[in-house]
């Protein structure tokens, strides 16, 4: 048996989602004619409570979308120093945006004081191009999945929105957020001016993500988009699998429990230190088993447990709508029975 918990990515859509796309009412998406394409940019927009959407093929993408439309060349981006968007996105901001960055270090919170982001803003001058985005991450992805409140996350808008600079969330696990905080995505997306979420993380669509923001800005998207290669055709077979994935919100409380349950699992473990997680991610430092990341990714890989490295001794456990509590259960035991034998 194979555990795999290197990200909630790895999920293979339901039943009821292979018929959707099978049987999905279709048109050309690039002309606006694909039913299915449509009424999935309305109900996300719809779920977040902005005025309307868009659906890209990766969170990535709709990252840099939004980055692109917000802002003007050579401007700054205003970001943690380990935002997704800068960290794994193979320095899309200046390839594709020619943005440069200025970095904050958000710390254990993943989100910065307002003192920090007007201390951080450039006011646009005759010698500087000034701040052009900032840019926040719910949940954040290297810091562990930590969810991020609603008040933490106005604070700091409210700091970029007083300098004139808008507000892009990195919400690829926005729901997981809602969930670990018992509030809704709506509230938590409120007082930002876009939105990036992903149906095919935690959702268990196959493919796909979701930009929303106010009409006018996701007109423009919608250009850049097509510009970096997102217009899509008879996007309708993977739309209609993303219409089930906006349903299954609810699931994400079990991937919750589970992820819990591998960090007290783990964590009894010789040289295995955890941390309680917020969400479905479980960051473990191995540093205590005489192993580094990578090796110790290896050992657990030969019993079953697929993980992934994510510093020089820490790493990633995601738990997914695909792994069951025996799935756990089981993880945990192959662990510690790699950790017995070396």
């Amino acid at each position: 048996m194979v555990v795999d918990l290197r990200s909630d990515t790895v999920t293979k859509p339901s039943e009821a989602m292979r018929e959707a796309a099978k049987n999905a009412d279709v048109g050309d998406d690039v002309y606006r004619d694909d039913p299915s394409v449509n009424e999935l940019e309305r109900r996300a927009a719809e779920i977040l409570g902005k005025e309307a959407g868009l659906f890209v093929p990766s969170g990535t993408m709709g990252n840099q979308v939004a980055i692109r439309t917000h802002t003007d060349r050579g401007q700054e981006l205003l970001a943690d120093e380990h935002a997704h968007v800068l960290k794994w996105e193979l320095g899309a901001v200046a390839q594709l945006s020619s943005l440069q960055t200025r970095l904050l270090d958000f710390g254990e919170s993943a989100v910065p004081t307002p003192e920090q982001v007007r201390e951080g803003i450039v006011e646009e001058s005759l010698h500087e191009a000034g701040t052009g985005l900032f840019c926040l991450e719910n949940t954040h992805n290297y810091r562990g999945g930590v969810a991020i409140s609603k008040a933490e996350i106005d604070a700091a808008a409210e700091a970029a929105h007083d300098h004139g600079v808008p507000v892009h969330l990195d919400g690829a696990r926005l729901f997981n957020a809602a969930e670990s905080l018992d509030t809704d995505a709506a509230e938590l997306a409120e007082n930002v001016d876009s939105v990036m979420f992903c149906l095919s993380k935690g959702l268990g669509a196959p493919v796909g993500s979701m930009l929303v923001g106010e009409q006018e800005f996701i007109d423009r998207a919608r250009r850049t988009r097509k510009l970096f290669g997102g217009g899509m055709r008879q996007a309708g077979m993977i739309a209609a699998p993303g219409l089930l994935a906006l349903e299954n919100r609810g699931h994400l409380a079990a991937d919750h429990r589970r992820a819990e349950r591998i960090a007290e699992g783990l964590g009894e473990i010789d040289g295995i230190e955890t941390a309680e997680p917020d969400t479905n991610i479980v960051v473990a430092d191995v540093a205590g088993t005489g192993l580094n990341a990578e090796a110790f990714v290896g050992e657990i890989e030969q019993h079953g447990v697929l993980a992934v490295a994510f510093g020089e001794t820490t790493v990633r456990f995601t738990t997914n709508w695909d792994v069951t509590d025996g799935d756990v259960e089981g993880a945990i035991d192959s662990v510690r029975t790699a950790m017995a034998e070396r």
